[in-house]
């Protein structure tokens, strides 16, 4: 495997790695809402990824992120926590636009009657 090749895929298993972090976190968001138990379980998390920083092997990379991806799919929450005004949150869309036959006066009755 070239250099080139070998530093792409170690990009891509980066990305990747972030990825499954940030959604890690918002799976324990979705489990623990209050804060304080949030902050334990987010610990924990973190030290799970940080305990295998250090694996250099291309293979076993791709493996641990592999079997992480699963247990991510695995342990989603049911009723994930939505933010209220996203798409799907319980807010999203709720105000429909204005009608165009409305019409903004900004002078409040003083028009000028030319």
């Amino acid at each position: 495997m070239s250099a080139a090749a070998i530093a792409e895929r170690r990009f891509l298993q980066q990305q990747r790695c972030r990825i499954l972090y940030r959604k890690s976190l918002k799976c324990v968001l979705d489990w623990a809402v209050h804060r304080d138990i949030f902050y334990i379980e987010a610990e924990k998390t973190r030290l799970q990824f940080e305990a295998n920083r250090d694996v250099q092997n291309l293979e076993t990379i791709d493996r641990l992120l592999f079997e992480g991806e699963a247990r991510l799919a695995k342990f989603q929450h049911p009723d994930p926590y939505i933010v209220p005004w996203c798409p799907g949150g319980s807010k999203y869309a709720r105000n429909p636009p204005v009608p165009p036959v409305i019409e903004v006066v900004n002078d409040f009755g003083r028009e000028s009657s030319h």
